[in-house]
């Protein structure tokens, strides 16, 4: 496990606080899926941190998922995670540039967009 600080830990941070509002919590009721997301400092694959955002219980957590299968694996280089959570790279056009892997299924890859990552304005 790389304990190298990534840009991607204070989106995490933030994240953990978003799904305790009203708002987070309404996420979590709507999506009711778990994701699990490897972060690497530089290249996919190598040296990962990973992270699991679970929208079922309202929670983050650093590590694997661990109770059976995430419903959806996101791989990222920490910049790209980064503009995919802020907004700035659409999901798709990261996933068709390799900038994004995803493992698991796709319905509940769909539903991983950046509205449910909190705003940048509260970075």
């Amino acid at each position: 496990e790389g304990d190298d600080q990534l840009k991607s830990d204070a989106i995490m941070e933030q994240m953990k606080v978003h799904l305790s509002t009203d708002a987070g919590k309404q996420m979590t009721k709507k999506i009711g899926l778990v994701y699990q997301i490897n972060i690497a400092p530089k290249k996919i694959g190598f040296n990962e941190k990973s992270y699991v955002v679970d929208l079922k219980k309202g929670e983050v957590k650093q590590g694997r998922y661990e109770d059976g299968k995430a419903d959806a694996t996101f791989s990222f280089a920490d910049e790209d995670f980064v503009k995919v959570a802020t907004g700035k790279m659409n999901p798709q056009l990261a996933f068709m540039r390799g900038a994004m892997k995803i493992k698991g299924s796709i319905s509940a890859a769909q539903k991983f967009t950046p509205d449910i990552f909190p705003k940048p304005s509260k970075l």
